[in-house]
This record gives structure tokens, sequence and C-alpha cells, in this order.
């Protein structure tokens, strides 16, 4: 069962019209409380059947938005985790609506300094800085009817796929990040789908500070174009000045929504004969392994 977060929505009004007595338009208050998350932990470890939102502690924003049956935005809002301010609120949405149909869109997902997310459509949403976050979404249909209170649910599921590299030798001085390219898959996706709005991949570059003389495990996340896709994945060695000290490509990778495929090897090491391959394994439990 996929990682999801459970959202309950609470819409409620003092106000008995849709319109007042001058005819103008009514608006009801509008309430979202993020309650839970329901982890599988067939999908990944170390995670307990269910978490509050507290307790999840890789949703570092919650981005919240109603669209009209014109597809246009009538309100958005977004929550950092790390906002002092929102410390003891964060989940819970407070706004206003006419009385109307909606699609609701909400989207949780990880966010760090610099970081940079978009969300202008419920099929347009894009992470346009560097990296990609892990991504929980979802779309709903809403209609406010009256001033009468409106329960709702809506659950969010996990949608980007994550490639682990993890190295089986240790990282020279003179390394200084690790560039990664997707052959395909994108940092842009579908909240309605949650998949990638276009398959044409993208670069992310990893720093390797006080890496040197260890091995590393680097994380990044991708969306893809269908549920399940292979693709190329080109991992280069870097040094200050962006040389490329290693280059090593790892074909028809395997990868997955909500499921983490580690790429295992040699890294720092110059391909031969005896360290050709990268160990490929898809998903944490169980794991399946393609070497490098």
């Amino acid at each position: 069962m996929a990682l999801m977060m459970g959202m309950v929505l609470t819409l409620s009004s003092c106000s008995e019209e849709v319109k007042n007595p001058a005819g103008e338009t009514v608006y009801a208050p509008v309430r979202v409380q993020v309650d839970e998350f329901s982890v599988s932990m067939e999908d990944f470890p170390r995670t307990r059947a269910v978490q509050t939102l507290d307790e999840y502690g890789y949703v570092g924003a919650i981005t919240l938005a109603f669209y009209d049956a014109n597809g246009t935005e009538v309100v958005k809002t977004t929550q950092l985790k790390s906002d002092p301010s929102q410390y003891t609120t964060y989940g819970q949405f407070a706004f206003t609506l006419p009385v109307g149909s909606y699609t609701l869109v909400a989207v949780g997902y990880g966010f760090n300094d610099g970081d940079a997310f978009s969300l202008t459509s419920p099929t347009a949403a894009a992470f346009t800085s560097a990296f990609a976050r892990e991504t929980f979404c979802a779309t709903q249909s809403v209609t406010v009817t009256s001033a009468a209170p409106l329960d709702l649910s809506i659950t969010l599921n996990r949608m980007n796929s994550y490639v682990a590299v993890l190295s089986t030798d240790q990282c020279p001085a003179g390394a200084v990040k690790v560039s990664t390219t997707f052959g395909a898959g994108s940092k842009a996706f579908s909240p309605t789908t949650g998949l990638a709005t276009d398959d044409l991949g993208f670069s992310v570059s990893n720093s390797l500070s006080a890496s040197a003389g260890k091995t590393i495990n680097i994380n990044n996340c991708v969306f893809l174009s269908a549920d399940e896709q292979e693709m190329d994945v080109t991992l280069q060695v870097m040094d200050g000045e962006d040389n490329v000290l290693v280059s090593k490509v790892v074909q028809d990778v395997p990868l997955k929504r909500n499921r983490v495929t580690i790429l295992k090897g040699a890294l720092f090491t110059p391909s031969s004969p005896s360290n050709a391959s990268f160990t490929v394994e898809t998903g944490r439990i169980p794991s399946v392994t393609v070497n490098f």
C-alpha cells in the first residue's frame, strides 16, 4: 500500500443565503485540517504504520489550492513547517470560498532552503529549483452549496520515485560533487495523475563536502511519465572546476512510482572488467540489485 496522507476538511458558514439582500455573493469560511500519514512498511523501511504530520518530518511544506469550474485559481496558500509563526497551526488552513463547484488540489512535499515549488493548475506543478523533492498529492471535486457544514476527506499518495546511489569505494579528496543525469522523467508533474508532464530528463548535482575517505549515499527524486519506467542514468564525479573525474552510465534502470531504486557500485573508480557495472536494487523491502 502506498504511503498516504489523510486530510480532513470542514467547510462551514454562518450565512444562510447564496446572495445577501444587496445581491452580493455570499462567502463561506473554509477550514482544512491535515491530520496524519498512513505508511506502508513494504515501500519504505523504518517507518511506523501511522504517523502524525509532526512525526513524519519529511513534509516541509503544504500547498493547498481551489480552482473553479473554469480552471481559474480561486485561492491558494502554502505553509512551511520551518516557519515559527506556523509551528502550532501547521496543517491547518482557513480561508473563504463563495458557493460553487471547485477542484481541490493538495500537495505536501519536502522543502529545504533555496527550494522553489510552483502549482499553477490541477494538472501542472513543478519544482523549479535544483532538486525535485518527496511529494504527496491528490485532487478532488468539492461543491459548496450552502452555509451548512461540509466534511470531506482526501488521501494524498506519494508520487515520486527515488534513486539512491551507494558507493562501494571511498571518495577521493579531489572529488567535489556527483552529477546525476536522468535520461527521462521530470521535475514537473500533474497533481491529478501524479505523472511527469514532460519526459525530457534533467540533471542534479550533490555535494561531496566532508565525504573524502568515506563511502557515500546520495538520494534524488524524479517524476515518471508512467507508473513504471526504464531510463538511463549517468553518474559523473567532478572536481572543484567541474572537470569530470569519472563518468558511468547505468542503462535501462527500472524505476517505479513510490519505490526506491538503489544504484550500488564503485562510483569513484574508473570502469574496468572487474567493476564495469552497478548493482540496482528496486525498492528497499524487498530489494532487487543492479551493479554498475
